[in-house]
């Protein structure tokens, strides 16, 4: 399985504006190179190379290595689309190999190629970060984000096999708890719901401004929100995949196509249901999931929120609210969520699935 490393560098000043300057005349090459393939239509790497080599060399005073990367770059991103010509960003990400970046994972420093030549910068990560850097492979990106550097370094990391289990941990995922599982947790997250309330409103006044400085304002408080879902997903993620490996059991999810047509949501619920990233909370779970062996699977989750798992009576009826279900044949009755998420487990033991494909990058 493929996975992200993701270390912060901490360079001395000289070296921050060093690696700056150097993210700063890649992409000035890289554009260069993109205008070249553009204007000639010469959009595969082989002939790019034959075409720009040594004019990139030579204009940007880039080493070789660097410059094959710079070529790769321009390709890659023809690959995706070819209606317009690339641009890139004067401060986007470049790519390493081990011929122009070396780990010292001992000394928690790198050696790293600018251009000024080699700089050798400490770094710091989490544990997750530093157990998966000695099963590096491939390339690493140098990122610059809100002032800081970063390096995400590819790493392969062997699966264990896949447990056999008899029983699964249901999890529902829905509007008003981002994720309820069978045992009757609810997995919220800390304060998500006054901070998606709180920048909901914000969103909506700059929205209404239309003004340059709110249009800017509206693109910082985007990335805010996408951090904080992905820090949000990442802990959900863990602690049902803790749940479920502690236990013996897999993780039974709702097959999710659909799941914005299909779930009913109020108004004032629609932002929410839209904002929030379902996709990536399942392949956080996934990935998670691959590491400790404990099996994935996706049930059809139709009626699953209108069956009674006491009597097995199906029912509109059964939901008289958004929050609550009360069994209209046995009055059985109880949180939806978590009576939507114990159907999805008896789902998947009763007749299980296909085992999910984890992703191959996290």
């Amino acid at each position: 399985m493929k996975l992200i490393a993701q270390v912060k560098l901490q360079p001395a000043p000289g070296q921050t504006e060093l690696l700056r300057r150097t993210l700063e005349v890649a992409n000035a090459a890289a554009n260069y190179v993109s205008e070249v393939a553009w204007e000639t239509k010469t959009f595969r790497q082989y002939d790019l190379h034959h075409a720009c080599y040594y004019a990139v060399r030579e204009r940007y005073e880039l080493s070789a290595q660097m410059t094959v990367r710079l070529l790769a770059k321009v390709a890659d991103a023809y690959k995706l689309d070819r209606k317009a010509q690339r641009r890139f960003h004067p401060h986007g990400s470049i790519a390493y190999d081990n011929r122009i970046l070396a780990w010292k994972l001992a000394a928690q420093t790198v050696s790293i190629w600018t251009v000024e030549g080699r700089q050798t910068i400490p770094f710091v990560a989490g544990e997750r970060q530093l157990a998966l850097l000695p099963f590096m492979q491939g390339e690493a990106d140098l990122v610059y984000r809100r002032g800081e550097f970063y390096l995400h370094q590819v790493c392969e990391v062997d699966e264990p096999p896949v447990e056999d289990v008899d029983e699964f941990l249901g999890v529902d995922l829905g509007i008003v708890n981002i994720a309820t599982d069978s045992d009757g947790t609810v997995h919220q997250g800390k304060g998500v719901k006054n901070v998606r309330h709180r920048r909901r409103a914000l969103r909506e006044k700059l929205q209404r401004k239309g003004t340059k400085s709110a249009r800017r304002r509206l693109k910082k408080l985007a990335g805010k929100e996408r951090r904080f879902a992905a820090n949000t997903n990442h802990t959900i993620s863990k602690r049902i995949v803790t749940a479920a490996k502690d236990t013996g059991r897999g993780i039974a999810l709702e097959d999710l196509s659909g799941i914005r047509e299909r779930v009913t949501a109020r108004r004032a619920q629609r932002a929410t249901l839209h904002s929030w990233s379902f996709a990536q909370l399942r392949s956080f779970i996934e990935y998670k999931a691959a590491l400790a062996g404990v099996p994935v699977v996706a049930v059809d989750p139709r009626n699953t929120s209108r069956t009674c798992p006491a009597c097995s009576h199906i029912d509109k009826r059964n939901r008289p609210s958004q929050d609550t279900f009360s069994c209209v044949a046995c009055g059985h009755s109880g949180l939806a969520d978590h009576i939507a998420a114990v159907n999805i487990s008896r789902r998947a033991a009763v007749n299980p699935p296909h085992v999910s494909d984890a992703p191959s990058t996290a």
